[in-house]
């Protein structure tokens, strides 16, 4: 009996679709021309999701629906499907029902290199890339994060194989929740939070910069700190920190994509620096991009 994980609204279906299409691609391209193509999924899941349908009432020239469950695949399954398919498999997930959902995966593809490491995303992956040597390989990263899990430490070390595409789900509304409009307001929880997550407390400046007032009685003085930027403003300042460490960042895609608020940013960072890898991953990442964006 699968794992229930249930989530799959529009957003979803769409960001799903873009990552399948991708991965297409990549193994497509280069294969024959490294010793391995990699996926790593470091927020796994459990390889599939449940979508529930509600009731819909009978009308007048409509019978209706009753509720339906339906079982669609995740990023995993999505993952295993590709063809040509990846030589290597990873899938990173620290929930022990989810772990299991996994294994029962990989065990359905014996004849696969998959592997399921139970541990926390950012730990994992830093000892997956400490222990590879990536001269001759090329992977593709999907990071879904539950929230804001992911530490720019992690990212750095990603970025630094220069062998790697990541395709990066940011949580613009955790974001948003974290950098409260006045500085003020911001606590000791909040702070640690944002610097984790841009790897410095760089944010505190960029974001609220001090202003200064001069008053005819009394001087100069400092302005309560706020944050001016609105939601698109944040989204740049995110693409701004990853673009110090990949050598191309491409517009995101704002999920959802017809409803408000924004809630999400999808990024495709590419951590090779060579101009021909550049030029081919920007090409086609704009396209799908461009695609699902009017979908």
């Amino acid at each position: 009996m699968p794992i229930d994980h249930e989530f799959g609204d529009q957003h979803t279906e769409l960001k799903l679709s873009i990552v399948e299409k991708y991965l297409k691609f990549f193994t497509t391209a280069l294969r024959g021309k490294f010793d391995e193509l990699w996926y790593i999924d470091a927020f796994a899941g459990t390889g599939s999701r449940t979508v529930r349908h509600e009731e819909r009432a009978a009308g007048l020239l409509d019978a209706g629906e009753p509720e339906r469950i339906e079982q669609r695949r995740g990023s995993a399954r999505i993952a295993v499907d590709v063809k040509p398919p990846f030589d290597f498999i990873v899938f990173i997930e620290s929930k022990p029902s989810y772990v299991e959902a996994l294994q029962e995966l990989a065990a359905n593809h014996l004849n696969r290199r998959i592997v399921v490491i139970k541990n926390d995303a950012n730990d994992a992956l830093k000892s997956l890339i400490a222990a590879n040597s990536w001269r001759s390989t090329r992977a593709v990263l999907f990071l879904d994060p539950y929230g804001m899990q992911l530490e720019w430490s992690t990212l750095e070390k990603v970025a630094a194989t220069k062998a790697i595409d990541v395709w990066f789900l940011f949580s613009l509304a955790g974001l948003y929740r974290q950098a409260t409009r006045e500085l003020s307001n911001i606590d000791e929880h909040k702070r640690a939070a944002l610097t984790r997550m841009f790897g410095s407390d760089a944010w505190e400046q960029e974001l609220y910069p001090k202003t200064m007032r001069e008053d005819l009685f009394d001087g100069i003085s400092e302005e309560p700190r706020r944050r001016s930027a609105d939601v698109a403003g944040l989204e740049a300042y995110a693409r701004s920190r990853l673009e110090t460490i990949f050598a191309t960042v491409l517009k995101p895609l704002p999920l959802p994509l017809h409803k408000k608020p924004q809630r999400f940013s999808l990024f495709l960072c590419i951590s090779n620096n060579d101009p021909k890898a550049i030029g081919l991953a920007t090409k086609i990442g704009n396209h799908i991009l461009k695609a699902g964006s009017s979908s």
